[in-house]
């Protein structure tokens, strides 16, 4: 999958099937109705990272998640030692899944430096992923009290700049202006999803378009 559209992938291909907003059916479509015997680790990762992204780290219990994919927790411990264990496996997942998906993301937009900048905004902008935003949140908001989580944003927030500086690079740029660069375009793309909420459809395109237009620039 090279677009950042539901499902949410995670690095091991499994992909979380689920709406926020319906947390009662979250799981069992996440789950496809699995015997409970055929419940990976992987599983109770995905689970993990729906939870997380639906009720924050708070929400993410064991047996809140049994609960949800209707088994015993007794599963879980033949799995992982305990709740830390399963939280590290998640950050995990997430960090190394969304590692995976920028980079899979900029070779895809385009055959040129300037063809996969302007494929990444378009993806984050017109195609954006509200699930995937939603753990991407709950990632960053636990990140503020816990090292291990702080850690694995930083990760992803490293891989990021690290691929777009290198964009920047590819068009001319100097190492220090690629930096900046690539931290305006990360600033915006991720900034945009909280702005121009009550613009109409046509003014939020025109605004993309004019910003787009700004972060490629290069004399």
């Amino acid at each position: 999958m090279l677009t950042d559209t539901v499902p949410y992938q995670l690095a091991g291909g499994a992909a979380i099937r689920y709406r926020i907003t319906i947390a009662g059916n979250i799981f069992a479509s996440l789950m496809n109705q699995k015997p409970a015997d055929e419940y990976a680790a992987q599983d109770w990762v995905a689970a993990g990272l729906a939870e997380l992204g639906a009720n924050g780290i708070a929400g993410v219990r064991v047996e809140v998640l049994a609960e949800r994919m209707g088994i015993t927790k007794g599963g879980f411990y033949r799995r992982f030692r305990d709740r830390r264990d399963l939280l590290d496996a998640m950050l995990k997942a997430w960090c190394d899944g969304r590692i995976a998906a920028i980079e899979q993301h900029a070779e895809a937009g385009g055959a040129t430096a300037l063809e996969r900048l302007r494929g990444l905004i378009r993806l984050y902008t017109e195609h954006a992923n509200a699930e995937g935003m939603a753990i991407e949140l709950a990632v960053r908001q636990w990140a503020r009290t816990d090292e291990t989580a702080a850690a694995a944003a930083a990760k992803v927030d490293a891989a990021r700049l690290r691929t777009v500086t290198g964009l920047y690079r590819q068009l001319g740029l100097g190492t220090a202006e690629a930096e900046g660069r690539a931290t305006l375009f990360y600033a915006f793309l991720f900034g945009q999803g909280l702005l121009f909420r009550d613009e109409s459809p046509r003014k939020r395109a025109s605004l993309m378009a004019a910003c787009m237009q700004t972060l490629t620039e290069v004399d």
